[in-house]
């Protein structure tokens, strides 16, 4: 066999990523992954390195850019430290059901068991956090790998897959002709699962029998690219649709049907009424977890008749009892459920809610809401915040909001008047600085929207090393810090929770405008509320990146909607 008939494992890794159809890679270099980086540095491929300053925010950007873009987020980092510090990315993803790659490079194959610094086992290590896993033992096994993690990432319930490449696989020949790979891989879901015709015709059965039917939506259909099937359906039964924080976006939220979130963390009291009236709750995409139903009380077990369909058949039956369970993609599903149902009907059915129970609700929630949001009370509260950028930002705006303070308030009031994925916050683990890589991630997905990433100070100290691939790249990113120097989430439940014990939850004020300056942003910091909306005014419209310090009302003081507290 010829030179020219072989290739270099990390030429071979490089082209099977080219062979999917990806176009950036979020990453960070290391000893482990010379070879992987010279070939990319010498190869035509196409491809846009990102190169990060953490390789967990490596993980957060692929994240974020596979959610905007419905292709796989692809991250890498070299062994040892590196293949840790990634972690926390690949298992928000996996959890999140997001195809995300991570390539992390290793000691050489025959370096193994001989305390070869940054050895550990990686397939062990990563494991348990992701969907598929493999950590590669020759160089001709290396097309292979791929084609396997990119058909499980995105077949079934996506999910994140990890690969391990060692050094010595990068330099080790192979043969060229192995190297070929299906394209349509590369985007998710790729392989759909259409449902049974039995559990179509029960489910069709079920809604049309149910007096106040009721639709609750997590991240599946949005995955799916089921908003059309989503209100096509409710518009049929004049059936009310939540979402979980995930979700959000299924449904325009200025639809007449759209009931906005549920749950503890972004519900409200009113929504929740919505959903305590529905005789049938069909949850869709959507895991029924304790966020959702406030710990497995709204809807209460027994007192609605449950339809759920999940492409993950975990999840179908862990929570409550199905009267029917739907097997498969929520795409395929609803558009043969809505078929089906068409087929059945003659009229719309007369329901005795619908559009006014949700009218009402959003009468009662934005009432509350807007009261607060005239405030001009110091410092700053939240609710200002939020109604100041609901009128600054375009429908097609992307916001990627940190745990803490930013995500009850953005999911419960943040109206998003366009379906699809505008709103995202890593609701799997909630780890702290997610939001600025998320959002550099977002703008390479989406360049042509503005993307705004919103954090609580404790999570700017997370990530705000980041701010210099966001100067570097000159992306027009606008961050917003809500500044109340304190681990606020955690305050609040010492407060509601805890006689109000605070204990360990409050560090200094830092000074984020001048710590961005000093990283290149043009920024602000805004005390008094009659400033605040020509301050994002202006960072929203200047063409490079900008940061806006907001000194905010902690939350233990504030009225978030977060049902515990409120309570």
């Amino acid at each position: 066999m010829s030179d020219s008939d072989q290739m270099s494992g990390g030429e071979a890794a490089v082209r099977m990523l080219q062979a999917h159809g990806v176009r950036h890679v979020f990453g960070l270099c290391g000893d482990t992954s010379l070879p992987f980086y010279d070939a990319f540095a010498r190869l035509d491929h196409g491809i846009a390195h990102i190169l990060t300053r953490d390789e967990r925010h490596a993980a957060y950007m692929a994240d974020c850019y596979a959610r905007v873009t419905g292709r796989v987020g692809v991250c890498e980092g070299p062994s040892g430290g590196g293949a840790t510090y990634i972690l926390p990315g690949v298992v928000e993803a996996n959890e999140s059901s997001i195809p995300v790659l991570a390539i992390t490079t290793d000691i050489s194959v025959s370096s193994r068991g001989k305390f070869t610094l940054t050895e550990l086992d990686q397939e062990n290590l990563f494991r348990p956090l992701t969907k598929w896993n493999k950590v590669i033992d020759r160089a001709d096994e290396v097309p292979a790998v791929f084609r396997a993690a990119f058909r499980n990432m995105t077949s079934g319930r996506p999910g994140a897959a990890h690969i391990g490449l060692p050094f010595d696989v990068q330099r080790d020949p192979l043969p060229a002709a192995s190297v070929h790979a299906d394209p349509d891989l590369g985007e998710f879901p790729s392989r759909r699962a259409g449902p049974n015709p039995e559990a179509i015709a029960q489910a069709a059965e079920a809604l049309l029998s149910a007096r106040e039917p009721m639709f609750v939506c997590g991240g599946g259909p949005i995955i799916a690219g089921a908003e059309g099937e989503v209100v096509a359906i409710a518009e049929l039964l004049e059936a009310p649709v939540a979402s979980t924080i995930s979700g959000h976006g299924v449904i325009a939220d200025d639809h007449p049907l759209a009931v906005g979130v549920v749950g503890s963390n972004g519900g409200t009291v009113p929504t929740r009424e919505v959903l305590m009236g529905a005789d049938l709750v069909c949850f869709v995409g959507c895991r029924a977890g304790s966020v959702t139903t406030e710990r497995w009380r709204y809807p209460a077990p027994g007192k609605a008749r449950i339809l759920h369909i999940d492409a993950d058949p975990a999840v179908l039956g862990a929570n409550y009892r199905p009267e029917v369970a739907l097997l498969g993609d929520a795409k395929l599903i609803l558009a043969a459920l809505l078929g089906e149902l068409k087929a059945r009907l003659k009229e719309t059915p007369k329901r005795a809610r619908g559009r006014a129970a949700v009218a009402a609700a959003r009468q009662a929630k934005f009432d509350a809401f807007d009261e607060l949001a005239r405030s001009g009370e110091r410092p700053i509260r939240p609710e200002r915040v939020v109604a100041t950028m609901n009128r600054l930002l375009g429908d097609d705006a992307v916001i990627v909001c940190d745990p803490g303070t930013p995500c009850p308030y953005f999911s419960a009031y943040y109206r998003f008047n366009r379906p699809g994925r505008h709103f995202i916050s890593n609701r799997a683990h909630g780890a702290l600085g997610f939001s600025i890589p998320g959002a550099v991630g977002a703008h390479y997905g989406r360049p042509s929207a503005k993307v705004v990433s919103v954090m609580g100070d404790g999570s700017f100290g997370f990530a705000c090393g980041e701010f210099e691939t966001v100067v570097r790249h000159r992306l027009p990113i606008t961050f917003v810090v809500f500044s109340n120097d304190c681990y606020g989430w955690i305050k609040a439940g010492q407060k509601t929770g805890y006689q109000q014990r605070y204990f360990s939850v409050d560090f200094g004020r830092t000074e984020h405008a001048r710590v961005a300056e000093a990283f290149g942003l043009k920024a602000w910091t805004v005390e008094d509320p009659n400033a605040l909306e020509a301050t994002l005014k202006k960072a929203l419209e200047d063409g490079g990146p900008t940061l806006v310090n907001v000194i905010a009302q902690p939350l233990h003081e504030a009225r978030a909607p977060v049902s515990e507290w409120v309570a």
